[in-house]
């Protein structure tokens, strides 16, 4: 039985194993290949790592976690999870179960694209959703915005970056053209653009909250606290796919991701000491 299981091995469940490693605490990492920055092909807005491709940002991060020997990270996915605190039980792709005394979800979310012709091949490049992590790429074009209910905010955010914005409600298509886009208006209009912000959703990208029956937020994100801790004793979550009721929806970043990772791994280990002074 591991100390810890931790499913996901983007920024957050990669902090979490170094730093439940740090702390000699014998740990499973789940590594099921996805990752919600796998359009891109870089990250920004992250102190020493800006623009750095996100696949570099993993491999240092296993190069860094391989010092520590608790540590063991197979590249497999989760596909069921049950229990609560002392008998956290994992079921995994290849038909085996391993089992823990806690556990961590690193699983992220899935962006939902609206259906437009174009705009998945763009995603991550021509097109994005946060202009923290890419709005100053397109800094001195036009950026056309897609039409919602955050347009004009959008709007204001751009404005010190864009050369001009311009709010499309019905957008028909979407092309790369050299270093930027055309987006093709309902009309037949078409418009040149360095870049395009869309209007995207989000879903919990594995099963697991569900399975666990834990408590989510009217966003659809899983509710944690300061801690990390979940509704269920000794399920911490951290990412994307978790925030706080006060912040309902989470700040979206590489970098707050990896600092939810290294909260809720060290929740595990407090927690644990905690109980053993009480006993």
């Amino acid at each position: 039985m591991y100390d810890v299981i931790v499913i996901g091995a983007g920024p957050a469940g990669l902090q979490a194993a170094l730093t439940l490693g740090r702390m000699h605490r014998r740990a499973l990492v789940l590594d099921s290949g996805r990752y919600r920055n796998d359009p891109a092909d870089a990250m920004h807005n992250f102190v020493t790592r800006d623009g750095t491709d996100p696949a570099d940002l993993r491999a240092a991060a296993r190069a860094e976690i391989a010092a520590y020997a608790d540590i063991e990270i197979r590249d497999v996915a989760a596909t069921e999870v049950a229990g609560s605190e002392g008998d956290v039980a994992v079921t995994l792709a290849d038909g085996s179960v391993v089992t823990s005394r806690r556990l961590i979800l690193a699983t992220g979310v899935r962006d939902l694209l609206p259906d437009v012709p174009g705009l998945a091949e763009v995603f991550g490049h021509g097109a994005a959703h946060c202009p923290f992590c890419h709005g100053h790429e397109y800094a001195g074009g036009r950026v056309v915005v897609q039409g919602s209910d955050h347009a004009q905010a959008m709007e204001l955010m751009l404005a010190p970056i864009a050369a001009e914005t311009v709010v499309v409600d019905d957008v028909a298509g979407i092309r790369a053209s050299g270093d930027g886009v055309v987006v093709t208006n309902a009309d037949g209009t078409e418009i040149e653009a360095r870049g395009f912000m869309v209007a995207s959703t989000y879903e919990q990208s594995a099963p697991f909250a569900e399975q666990l029956g834990l408590d989510l937020l009217p966003t659809g994100c899983v509710a944690v606290d300061g801690f990390g801790r979940t509704s269920q004793a000794g399920v911490y979550a951290a990412g994307d796919l978790a925030t706080t009721a006060e912040l309902q929806m989470p700040m979206a970043s590489v970098l707050n991701a990896a600092a939810a990772g290294l909260i809720a791994a060290a929740s595990c280990v407090r927690d644990e000491v905690l109980q053993a002074l009480a006993s």
